[in-house]
């Protein structure tokens, strides 16, 4: 799976491969799955394997979707739709940031979840959870690890302030049509999390919990699920890497709601040992971006279509025929 972006304009290359500080948690994430090593099963007559899993009501081919990541059509004209119909399968996290609309890419393909930074505008926040609902999205991804944007240096090396002209934030235009900056809310608090939860019947995925104190405060708020994230290194330098987060958080849960992780996966061993240590599913981020920027949405399905044979490939080797099966003592640190 190719490790970088092509063909773009340097600037937007490095906004989407790029992480915060010395990027220590970026190089962290993938550097912590190629520590993990495998102890395989044999004899388990697996036969032919089913990796589909359910999720909220939603069958998936495979416990693998598509993370929320903003300005797609810096990567591709066609932008978020194009991912949408590359998606298709799967669950595609639709950014708060995408460059194309909610409608546009609820008609290119489905099913969605949507991604959300909860605004101290309590009005507009509902209304964008309304437009969510509308469009057809099944849950909301809320966002808790971003009271201030990280110190991302490759963007202020490059001076990367801003969009380029015809470009905006299409999911944060009111309803007057302008277009609203997205605020990072250093104020936002377990409370919020209550108000969400009175204004939308949608499930509510917490992403960007590391600490297993916040997994079980997070249940006991009530949230459907988690989301073990730091942000693809993109927030807090120097933060553990998710899939070491991860049996802490899985355990802090005790099997009450799904705990999905995102950040460092990049081959099919990699879903496989996040599944095997507890968590239900993984999303894809970068990998993603570097299909759409090579191909479009055909180069978005080919990364996914990698994934799940290289997952198939590695459920039969280590003697499992459904990612249920998988267990911890599957994996060596």
């Amino acid at each position: 799976m190719p490790g970088q972006l092509t063909g773009l304009d340097p600037v937007y290359a490095d906004f989407f491969a790029g992480g915060a500080g010395d990027e220590r948690t970026l190089r962290g994430n993938e550097e912590a799955f190629q520590r993990l090593r495998l102890v395989p099963r044999v004899l388990r007559a697996t036969g032919e394997r089913d990796l589909s899993i359910t999720l909220f009501g939603t069958e998936l081919a495979a416990p693998i979707l598509v993370a929320p990541t903003a300005f797609h059509r810096l990567a591709h004209p066609d932008g978020e739709a194009a991912t949408a119909r590359g998606a298709a399968g799967t669950i595609l996290v639709v950014s708060m940031a995408s460059t194309t609309g909610l409608e546009a890419i609820a008609e290119a393909g489905g099913p969605l979840w949507f991604q959300l930074y909860p605004q101290p505008d309590l009005a507009f926040t509902e209304a964008v959870i309304r437009r969510a609902e509308a469009a057809g999205c099944r849950a909301l991804v809320v966002t808790a690890d971003s009271p201030v944007f990280g110190r991302r240096e490759r963007d202020l090396r490059n001076g990367f302030t801003d969009l380029p002209a015809g470009m905006v934030c299409e999911n944060m235009r009111d309803t007057t049509g302008r277009v609203r900056d997205i605020v990072m809310d250093a104020g936002l608090g377990w409370d919020r999390i209550d108000w969400l939860r009175g204004v939308t019947g949608l499930p509510i995925l917490l992403k960007g919990v590391l600490h297993p104190a916040d997994a079980a405060l997070a249940v006991e708020h009530g949230v459907s699920g988690l989301v073990v994230s730091n942000h693809g290194g993109r927030q807090l330098d120097g933060a553990i890497a998710t899939v070491r987060a991860l049996p802490a958080v899985v355990d802090a849960v005790g099997g009450r709601v799904p705990v999905l992780l995102d950040g460092g996966v990049r081959r099919g061993v990699d879903v496989l040992c996040a599944l095997a240590l507890g968590a239900t599913a993984v999303l894809i981020g970068r990998p993603v971006l570097w299909g759409l920027a090579g191909g479009g949405s055909a180069g978005v399905r080919q990364v996914l279509d990698r994934l799940r044979t290289e997952l198939d490939t590695a459920l039969a080797l280590v003697g499992a025929r459904t990612p249920a099966e998988l267990t911890a003592d599957l994996v060596a640190p």
